[in-house]
């Protein structure tokens, strides 16, 4: 039996996530929502496609996440692949880690020592097939 989605919570769910506060959600919704409006939206279990395709334009998401967030699923998914207790393969630890940011730094500092050393030969270079020009122009 699959479980019922109750909208309204997920409706709540995804504005607190997204730190708006329910006054907010009603201006944006438009003239005749206020804060009390939102609230009992928030308490219906199903919403008319019409009303929740517009709170979902509001809250700027597709309708589908409001008609299918199941939040109870979501932190089973969250416990199982980050909660820590997982120990599979694709877990990145710090010890498995193989960039090591000090190395890259080192790195860089060396690329752009390099860049600097060729920048300063090619201005070399410049100055000497300028000073050779200067010397034929005045010969």
């Amino acid at each position: 039996m699959q479980k019922k989605i109750h909208q309204g919570h997920n409706i709540k769910r995804f504005r607190e996530m997204m730190g708006i506060k329910q006054d907010a959600l009603a201006a944006d919704l438009g003239d005749d929502w206020n804060q009390q409006k939102i609230s009992l939206l928030e308490q219906k279990e199903t919403i008319d496609a019409p009303l929740l395709q517009q709170v979902a334009e509001a809250l700027k998401l597709p309708v589908e996440a409001i008609k299918n967030f199941d939040e109870e699923q979501a932190i089973v998914n969250i416990q199982t692949n980050y909660g820590g207790t997982n120990t599979s393969a694709n877990q990145i630890t710090y010890e498995s880690c193989t960039i090591n940011p000090v190395e890259k730094w080192l790195e860089a500092l060396e690329e752009n020592k390099k860049l600097y050393e060729r920048m300063i030969k090619e201005k070399d270079d410049m100055i000497y097939t300028l000073q050779a020009m200067l010397e034929n122009m005045k010969k």
